[in-house]
């Protein structure tokens, strides 16, 4: 059975799964992908709405922009009116930034651009309004997660802004930190990240590894309707944001023949096309065989480690983006900090887990990936100028 059959008529399974704390998405997936509304370009110049009954930068626009910053902050108290002070000050530097009837020029003179902002809340903001809501969970621990600084790990509230110009992300965050922090009467910067992405059209584009990234997503309307939003309760809307930051050992990878390259990920490099025989788009054989019996994808393979056939796991649209620090604070001198920050959505925090820890067992990958940072966060429904973001939680 082709996995996009297994997809649609198993339930359970779901695609090309990528979690993070493995080598996560550095094979399968690192973009988003296209909602019912036609794929937009990071070269448009106009502002997909922040309006709708989901957020924008999550499925819209199709084709992820080129850069983007993440930032989690800390509220300085969890109680109903600091959350809805700290939401109702983000949705209006949204509606500032971007193309509405509340777009301030000064904020940005040249117009919005291709500018989106998605805004999310941390396990124990959602354990205080709903405990019983998808999002109240914290994230389990991963093989390597002990490394990871406390400072890297959790979060109250979400903020990611992407577009073709970094100037707009920064002016975005000046306003937000403001009104929020770092240290502002509601809360302050826990840490931030600036991220790009390579050029590729949709879900296809090269990891930070060398490898075809975002083979298998969620395609079309019901498929997100049924792997990515929350369908009832007072998240309906919403989604699950997971947050992992790989550091990726790319000296080391790229100092690996091809051919051994090839064998941990499962695919060629040139062309992406899976080493069961075809092209960039086509099914994974994992089944096929040489002649003397060994399988064409190798046993350990990133590409047969996240198959959903071995995973059991839900669609997981992935949107993930590059980072490069320099040169890693603390560690060995010369050594890059830089990889892959992975960043998915899905209806269900599991989702993730169960594949992360399938990877975690087997993925050959995992053995050039490092996590640096650790999160989950539920990325609130959509907002309108009737609607105040995060309302449904709120009362």
């Amino acid at each position: 059975m082709s996995r996009r059959g297994l997809l649609l008529g198993g339930g359970a399974f779901a695609g090309g799964a990528i979690a993070s704390g493995a080598i996560v998405s550095a094979l399968q997936g690192a973009t988003s992908v296209t909602a019912s509304a036609q794929p937009t370009t990071a070269s448009q110049s106009r502002s997909p709405s922040p309006y709708g009954a989901h957020q924008a930068g999550i499925a819209r626009p199709g084709t992820p922009q080129p850069h983007g910053l993440v930032r989690v902050f800390d509220l300085a108290v969890v109680d109903r009116d600091t959350i809805s002070a700290a939401l109702r000050s983000v949705q209006n530097v949204i509606e500032r930034a971007t193309d509405t009837p509340l777009h301030d020029p000064e904020l940005f003179a040249d117009g919005p651009g291709d500018l989106t902002v998605t805004v999310g809340i941390g396990p124990r903001l959602v354990r205080s309004l709903h405990p019983s809501t998808p999002g109240a969970d914290d994230m389990p621990t991963f093989q390597g997660d002990d490394g990871i600084e406390p400072t890297m790990i959790g979060g109250d509230l979400f903020v990611a802004a992407y577009g073709s110009d970094p100037g707009q992300l920064d002016a975005v965050f000046a306003a937000i930190d403001n009104a929020v922090g770092d240290g502002g009467p509601i809360g302050s910067v826990r840490y931030t990240q600036r991220v790009y992405r390579g050029p590729g059209s949709g879900t296809i584009v090269r990891n930070p590894l060398g490898f075809h990234d975002g083979i298998v997503v969620p395609e079309g309307a019901d498929e997100l309707d049924e792997n990515v939003w929350i369908s009832d309760g007072p998240a309906q809307g919403g989604t699950i944001c997971v947050v992992r930051r790989l550091r990726l050992a790319r000296a080391e990878f790229g100092s690996l023949d091809v051919s051994e390259r090839e064998a941990i990920v499962g695919r060629k490099q040139a062309s992406g096309a899976p080493m069961s025989g075809g092209r960039l788009h086509d099914e994974a054989d994992l089944g096929a065989k040489t002649p003397e019996g060994e399988f064409l994808i190798p046993l350990r393979s990133h590409v047969r480690a996240a198959h959903p056939t071995f995973t059991g796991s839900a669609l997981m649209l992935r949107r993930g983006y590059a980072f490069d620090n320099g040169v890693a604070a603390g560690g060995t001198d010369g050594v890059a900090d830089a990889g892959l920050m992975f960043i998915c959505f899905q209806n269900e925090l599991d989702v993730f887990t169960r594949t992360q820890r399938r990877l975690d067992e087997v993925d050959a990958l995992m053995a050039f990936a490092t996590p640096t940072a650790s999160g989950t966060f539920l990325i609130l429904p959509g907002f309108d100028s009737d609607r105040a973001l995060g309302a449904s939680l709120l009362g």
